[in-house]
């Protein structure tokens, strides 16, 4: 797909728990393109299409690319997103260009699909989960570690995904009560022919690819969202 500048439109802002926000946009001219597992880069300052392209951040899409609107989920930990938390409300005009990365591009092969997401790393997943292309997905199982509940903000998308794919299940780890995802238990339950994506904050990222490569999962069996 050609990446484009779409002028875009604050729905909503949610703010679930203290430390995350999810904003809603809508394209103001044209419709959003874009595959499951893609991201976009969003820019808060005002972009002149005869200049360069603002400072901006990379966010994945959660939202299906059936969906009308798109929503990103993001944490306000650095410069760039704490003016985030500040400026993005409802009526906000602001531009994003997309899309970029190619998460699900390759295609399943038959292959039982394994997904390992941590914490807001769920996001390029819902993407996949609530859109019709998973209902050809073999198997899929979804391991989820949150904080705590409180950072469960899925449930009802899960839901949706088994309504999509009935053979899909998941497991939802409080690490709190049940510790952090085990990458060599989720291995074990699964085995190393089933595809992998992982998708999480870069350092559970690089330990649990490593550990798979290690394990013997074949590099080509091992997929991750690790953009940032």
């Amino acid at each position: 797909m050609i990446v484009k500048k779409y002028r875009s439109e604050v729905v909503s802002v949610e703010n679930p728990v203290a430390d995350i926000r999810t904003v809603t946009l809508r394209p103001l001219e044209k419709a959003y393109k874009y595959n499951p597992g893609q991201f976009l880069h969003l820019a808060l300052d005002e972009y002149d299409p005869a200049g360069p392209w603002p400072e901006s951040r990379c966010f994945s899409m959660q939202s299906s690319p059936d969906d009308e609107t798109i929503k990103i989920t993001f944490a306000a930990k650095g410069k760039f997103t704490a003016r985030m938390a500040v400026e993005l409300a409802p009526g906000k005009v602001i531009h994003v260009k997309l899309p970029y990365g190619d998460l699900f591009q390759e295609g399943q092969d038959g292959k039982k699909s394994v997904f390992v997401a941590g914490g807001t790393g769920i996001t390029p997943f819902l993407s996949l989960f609530t859109s019709k292309t998973f209902a050809a997905y073999p198997e899929p199982r979804l391991y989820f570690g949150v904080r705590n509940p409180s950072h469960q903000l899925y449930a009802a998308n899960l839901e949706k995904a088994r309504a999509v794919n009935p053979s899909f299940s998941f497991k939802v780890l409080n690490e709190e009560k049940d510790g952090r995802l085990d990458i060599k238990t989720i291995l074990k339950e699964n085995g190393p022919a089933a595809v992998y994506f992982i998708s999480g904050p870069p350092v559970m990222i690089k330990n649990f690819k490593s550990s798979l490569a290690a394990d013997g999962v074949p590099a080509e069996n091992i997929r991750t969202d690790d953009w940032e």
